[in-house]
């Protein structure tokens, strides 16, 4: 049996790791027992657990207050994603890490391959990007996983409502809904890419991958497929995204093609079957 030590064990994916890899022993500190930053009780962690696979679903993913905490966000996503795959490289252990569809700036105005060149609009994906680099100089056994827009479950007791329950909840309640129309992404349930992910760590192709729900969408179709899917009924108003105030500046254009996955024979679900397969869990 595969061994895992799972940081960020609580979040969603963190939380569909820890429900789907049944075939897997997944070892998941709380993030008040061990952080991705805390490297030398992450070095104590690898000792005394030995795991096969180190997985790194933590972030600072806050993309506002990664412009007001630069320095957080360099510690959280680059250097401390950066020690713990060289402490991995030194045990021999697979590091798996993952990083955003906002290393890239959205003037391709296609789906992002893992052979396009990245250029990142806010600190948060600078941060993210420079975590990557990292990682590939540990000069380990390593995936570095892009992905774009995930959701689903969460254990953590101070869990956001997903992008999904929150157009939902204001469907039900009647209030006004406006979403942003002229984003396009390629929003990926955390099950999904969980699944995904596990298949990966069964191959010997380590790099970069991009692991995205199929077929990009904007926001606003998004949120009005979700409410079709859970037969609420209410009117959704499209905006464009400079009606959308927001800190930092993210990409118009990020969905993701996961075309090595795909070399791989790994595939990912088109978005409005992880939609239905979130909503199928009936956690809102």
């Amino acid at each position: 049996m595969t061994r895992v030590l799972l940081l960020g064990g609580s979040g969603q994916l963190g939380t569909a790791i820890a429900q789907r890899w049944s075939d897997c022993e997944i070892v998941a500190p709380s993030h008040d027992e061990l952080a991705i930053e805390q490297s030398g009780r992450l070095a104590d962690a690898l000792i005394s657990t030995r795991p096969d696979v180190l997985v790194n679903a933590a972030a600072f993913h806050d993309v506002d207050r990664c412009e007001d905490e630069q320095a957080t966000a360099l510690e959280t996503n680059a250097f401390s994603v950066g020690r713990a795959a060289r402490l991995a490289a030194q045990r021999d252990v697979l590091f798996v890490t993952m990083s955003t569809d906002y290393v890239f700036d959205g003037a391709k105005g296609s789906p992002y391959a893992e052979s396009d060149s990245p250029n990142p609009l806010s600190f948060y994906g600078a941060s993210k990007l420079a975590g990557e680099r990292l990682v590939e100089a540990a000069g380990g056994r390593a995936f570095v996983v892009r992905t774009c827009g995930v959701y689903g479950p969460s254990r953590s007791p101070s869990r956001r409502r997903t992008f999904i329950d929150r157009i939902l909840a204001a469907g039900e309640s009647g209030e006004p809904l406006r979403v942003v129309a002229d984003v396009v992404a390629s929003p990926t349930f955390a099950g999904d890419l969980a699944d995904a992910l596990r298949k990966l760590i069964g191959t010997t192709e380590y790099g970069l991958y991009h692991a995205a729900a199929a077929g990009p969408v904007s926001w606003y179709d998004f949120a009005c497929e979700a409410m079709r899917q859970a037969r609420v009924e209410l009117a959704i108003e499209p905006i464009a995204a400079n009606q959308w105030k927001a800190r930092a500046i993210r990409p118009r254009y990020s969905a993701l093609e996961s075309a090595k996955l795909g070399e791989l024979g790994i595939a990912m679900d088109p978005w409005r079957e992880g939609i239905a397969a979130y909503l199928a869990l009936g956690v809102r």
